[in-house]
């Protein structure tokens, strides 16, 4: 019996090795890494503690989201990521809030970046001309710059 449960042991991990790796639907946003919280409770954190809010709206089925999550890996975004409270809104799950946070268009991935008290500030973008809330989803210096200016405006406005 135990000879069986052995060869049975090591057929599952034989599988399990052999299968190719699943990805995660909508990307792997680093949730060990960046403290995303949903939004009602990220706009009232950023209200009280008065720190500018990166606002990330998605869908699961995008492949420029999936890409784009990797950019929240880089230790530096994770690192800056401390200024900010971070929110992530599924558009698909949450398709009118989604389209609150739509400035110039409801694509996605886009990131919005929030005054302390929830105003969207329309001068902080990717510097793109057609999608300028769509920040590049292999370079992680794309969204430090976004960070950087919607720092740099909280400062001002502080």
């Amino acid at each position: 019996m135990t000879t069986r449960r052995h060869v049975l042991s090591a057929l599952l991990l034989a599988l399990l090795l052999a299968a190719p790796s699943v990805s995660i639907a909508g990307g792997d946003w680093n949730d060990g890494g960046i403290a995303w919280r949903p939004l009602a409770e990220g706009l009232a954190e950023a209200k009280k503690e008065g720190k500018p809010v990166c606002l990330v709206v998605y869908t699961e089925w995008c492949p420029h989201c999936t890409n784009y999550a990797k950019v929240f890996h880089d230790p530096r975004v994770v690192e800056k990521a401390k200024r900010f409270v971070m929110i992530r809104i599924d558009k698909d799950k949450k398709a009118m809030t989604a389209h609150g946070y739509a400035p110039s268009g409801d694509y996605v991935p886009r990131t919005v970046f929030l005054s302390p008290d929830g105003e969207i500030r329309k001068d902080v973008t990717s510097k793109r001309t057609d999608y300028p809330h769509f920040y590049d989803e292999n370079d992680p210096a794309s969204v430090l710059a976004g960070m950087d200016a919607a720092l740099a405006e909280a400062k001002k406005a502080a």
